[in-house]
């Protein structure tokens, strides 16, 4: 249990939780929109069934994806991931959830909560993978630990976290640039980068230690996640720069 008494590991905890919940506003929404028909009774079943099915499905995904993380440059292609999806957040898309369809059928119902969790949970599975990549035998812990903590404020909080977000943008702009933080860390703890006994033409600006967790200098650790930040705010602001522009002009 010593783990417990680490800085490192509630840190991680938190950035795991603040990404759900970053991130899970539109699986609220998509929770909402499938059990909209069901009968009273059976919409709470609705929810928590679906929902549960949801987080067991996430949690296996993102062990595979840590796994997967432990190979060469698939770090570095999620890093990248991880910037575009903290743009994203800065600078999303208006689109909407009509085409989640709302069933009066119990199993139907949770069928659907799934499949849609499912397919948005790619952001959620890398940028969690990346928070948790150097705790050690403790990753899976703290990622059902953060799922377990940030999934009920998402299904019955999502009001309150949206108009939260809605009042208080800078919400938003430190989610996304915790992506770019956690994107940052990422791609410099490759193992491309940081294994000798891997890609041996690659420069290796790190090392394993006996528990193979990559271990990079003070320097490069800030210098990593402070770009990563900052990249994605200043991405995040030049498109939504150009969007007032181009809007303006249309407007004349």
């Amino acid at each position: 249990m010593e783990f417990l008494s680490s800085p490192e590991f509630w840190i991680a905890l938190g950035q795991i939780i603040i990404i759900d919940i970053l991130l899970g506003g539109d699986n609220a929404v998509v929770i909402a929109l499938a059990c909209r028909k069901l009968p009273p009774a059976q919409r709470t079943k609705g929810i928590i069934w679906g929902t549960a099915g949801a987080i067991v499905l996430r949690v296996i995904l993102i062990a595979f994806a840590m796994t997967l993380l432990a190979l060469p440059f698939l770090k570095f292609v999620g890093a990248l991931l991880l910037v575009w999806i903290g743009v994203k957040l800065l600078a999303p898309d208006e689109e909407g959830h009509g085409n989640v369809e709302g069933s009066d059928k119990l199993f139907a119902a949770i069928k659907t909560i799934i499949v849609a969790d499912l397919v948005m949970s790619v952001d959620n599975v890398i940028a969690i993978a990346g928070a948790a990549q150097n705790a050690g035998e403790h990753q899976m812990l703290l990622v059902v630990l953060g799922l377990l903590i940030s999934i009920p404020i998402i299904v019955w909080g999502s009001q309150l976290v949206i108009k939260l977000m809605d009042r208080f943008p800078m919400i938003i702009t430190f989610g996304g640039m915790l992506l770019g933080w956690i994107a940052g860390g990422m791609l410099v703890t490759d193992p491309a980068f940081v294994n000798p006994a891997i890609v041996d033409w690659m420069p290796k600006w790190g090392s394993l230690d006996e528990k193979g967790i990559a271990v990079i200098s003070d320097t490069m650790y800030w210098a990593s996640h402070v770009a990563g930040a900052l990249l994605v705010l200043a991405a995040g602001k030049m498109i939504l720069a150009r969007r007032a522009a181009s809007g303006e002009t249309a407007a004349h």
